[in-house]
């Protein structure tokens, strides 16, 4: 069995549960997903299975999408609400202040890690610091924030602004994070209370399936022939045995070829520092 199979990640389990979870249903070990998702978030979580493990790392630099709910004038330790409350200001903004806010954040920009994460700093992850009560110099990375949009009303929660947004990020990017970076610019706290991803690169929640229709064998299963984005070249016998070899190819016009026999994809090949040649990159074959 080798290809993709897209879940809809249900709320209160890891990543790594989904992937254990549905390991057991296939009866394979040759399973892994492309994109960590909280515990707290739900959505599109994509799986590779089989030969699809091998291309894994391109399907995770892929832009995500999602919709978000967030609270002003809260802050918890893990940025979300499932933490400990640290402080608490009364918050009332209006529906323009946040459009105009998340409209300035459409930006490239360098965004610093929360704690409660699994970067490592020093070869531990940071919310083992967190756990310990140690403080550590969080690290930023540059993330960049291609659309945000309001997609609620703005609701009054007791003192907090209550409303909920798209946003389209690229790999990398926290939510939570964001959420935070956001109320500090309206000169407020925040936190995330929810979080769905419905997009990640080109497949969709709408491709989804839920753990008991997985269970229950009602899933699709993605070909790998038809996932790849990159231009598709049948092989003669004489190129499939240079690929086998592992041999670097002739370059016709394409960066990146994705060499097929018979629809089966064989490996991926790409552009060598020359710009003549084509190398492997990686190898579909057993």
């Amino acid at each position: 069995m080798d290809g993709i199979i897209v879940v809809d990640k249900p709320k209160g389990w890891t990543s790594r549960d989904v992937v254990n979870h549905v390991s057991k249903i296939l009866h394979t070990k040759k399973i892994g997903h492309t994109g960590t998702l909280d515990p707290l978030a739900t959505g599109t979580l994509v799986l590779c299975v089989g030969k699809a493990v091998k291309i894994a790392e391109l399907l995770t630099s892929m832009e995500k999408e999602y919709l978000v709910t967030a609270a002003l004038g809260i802050q918890t330790d893990t940025l979300d609400c499932e933490g400990t409350i640290q402080k608490q200001i009364p918050t009332h903004l209006t529906k323009e202040q946040i459009e105009k806010t998340l409209k300035k954040f459409e930006i490239t920009y360098q965004q610093e890690v929360p704690i409660y994460s699994a970067v490592k700093v020093n070869g531990k992850k940071l919310y083992e610091y967190a756990r310990a009560g140690q403080t550590v110099s969080l690290p930023k990375k540059e993330v960049t924030i291609k659309k945000l949009s309001l997609t609620s009303e703005i609701t009054y929660e007791k003192e907090n602004t209550i409303f909920s947004f798209s946003a389209t990020v690229s790999k990398g990017t926290y939510i939570r994070s964001l959420v935070r970076d956001i109320a500090s610019s309206l000169k407020t706290v925040g936190i995330m209370t929810e979080l769905r991803r419905t997009k990640q690169g080109n497949f969709t929640i709408k491709q989804a399936s839920t753990i008991k229709q997985i269970e229950k064998g009602e899933y699709q299963l993605l070909p790998l022939e038809n996932i790849l984005p990159y231009p598709k070249v049948e092989v003669t016998e004489e190129l499939e045995f240079k690929i086998k070899k592992g041999q670097k190819i002739q370059k016709e016009k394409e960066d990146i070829v994705c060499f097929v026999k018979n629809g089966k994809v064989l490996a991926i090949y790409k552009e060598t520092e020359d710009k003549k040649t084509l190398k492997p990159w990686k190898m579909i074959l057993e």
